[in-house]
């Protein structure tokens, strides 16, 4: 293992201490490649787990507080649908190598034991009791991560219950800079592997500040979602990127007292909005100013045709193309950054003249 040599006489008084005065004269970074060495020879879960935390130590990680949001996911979601509960649990954690928890009471008894008397034999442990009797708040990371992929897993989940579950669970990773996406396909169906992802675009934060600012339950709603698919549906993000602005400009133009059509598509929408607003472009002298607010109004445009091309609001057809992760990333940014300019303005505008007159 490359450790200092000894003499029989100090290995044969105790192993324990032999291997432990030499263990600490290393340090933490020596111990990765001598606990790999050892991994080679033998199975031992509680080695590898520290093998693990050494090798993540100052990288970047899931918090323990996002760790504790996944587990309350399973307060009503089920951890496999498609299996056997015991048997899924086997396939994620060495469960007949980690101590019981009564091992103070039943010597060599096991966790596997517990779990069989408190979920076979008997129904005490809810799913998210046997999460935390298994670790998942103080697993390392491989393992955190090794268990969201088990989990999402086609063989754990039934099609629905893992498009449901791989959301929810990246609703919550995102912020740490993580996220499920698809690696492989398993007949048909996707297998996800976590990867790092970028923690949004610089703008994510103040167009969520300003969104929910302005309208958390539909608005702010609306933006989240299509930040939630940008990366992993974006056909899904391509269709909310439209209706996120088609949102807003109902909600300002009702509440500046005027009325839309409901056959009214974006555009039109936009362009009753922009009246309002005094956003178009024939409502300013300055050239650059015209220019600005034209390109909104084909930026506008052009999210609508996007959506209308590629998202996944028509049937595709056997030529339509495929939106890739880049394309639904500039339509959600540009959604998103037009939004938050009309509801900007909206304010401006409220603020500039007396309450009554806003009608």
């Amino acid at each position: 293992m490359g450790l200092r040599d000894g003499d029989r006489d100090e290995s044969f008084k105790s192993k324990f201490a032999y291997a432990e005065r030499r263990l600490v004269e290393r340090s933490a970074a020596d111990l990765i490649p001598i606990a790999a060495r050892l991994l080679e020879e033998v199975d031992s879960y509680s080695l590898s787990e520290a093998k693990s935390k050494l090798e993540e130590y100052g990288k970047p990680s899931v918090s323990e507080l996002t760790r504790k949001r996944v587990l309350a996911i399973f307060d009503t979601k089920m951890l496999t649908t498609e299996h056997d509960r015991m048997d899924f649990l086997r396939r994620i954690w060495p469960l007949s190598e980690m101590p019981s928890i009564f091992s103070q009471t039943y010597d060599g008894r096991t966790l596997e034991d517990d779990l069989i008397q408190a979920t076979v034999r008997n129904n005490d442990w809810e799913d998210r009791e046997i999460l935390e009797r298994v670790g998942l708040l103080m697993c390392s990371q491989r393992q955190f991560f090794r268990f969201l992929e088990g989990v999402t897993s086609p063989l754990a989940q039934s099609a629905e219950a893992q498009a449901e579950l791989v959301s929810a669970i990246n609703d919550l990773i995102r912020h740490d800079g993580f996220r499920l996406t698809i690696a492989r396909m398993m007949s048909g169906s996707p297998v996800y592997a976590v990867q790092a992802a970028a923690i949004g675009s610089p703008a994510d934060t103040g167009i969520s500040q300003a969104l929910a600012a302005y309208d958390a339950d539909t608005i702010h709603a609306r933006w989240t979602q299509a930040l939630d698919r940008r990366d992993t549906n974006p056909e899904g993000a391509i269709t909310l990127a439209r209706t996120l602005l088609e949102d807003v400009c109902k909600w300002i133009i009702v509440e500046a007292g005027e009325e839309y059509e409901e056959k009214d598509d974006l555009p039109q929408l936009y362009k009753r909005l922009a009246k309002i607003l005094k956003l178009a472009p024939d409502d300013h002298t300055e050239v650059v100013f015209k220019q600005i607010l034209g390109s909104c109004q084909s930026v506008v445009e052009a999210l609508g045709s996007l959506r209308n091309k590629i998202s996944d609001a028509h049937s595709r057809g056997p030529r339509r193309v495929r939106p890739a992760a880049r394309h639904a990333q500039l339509a959600v940014n540009l959604s998103g950054a037009m939004a938050t300019f009309l509801v900007d303005t909206w304010n401006a505008r409220k603020s500039e003249q007396p309450a009554s007159s806003i009608v």
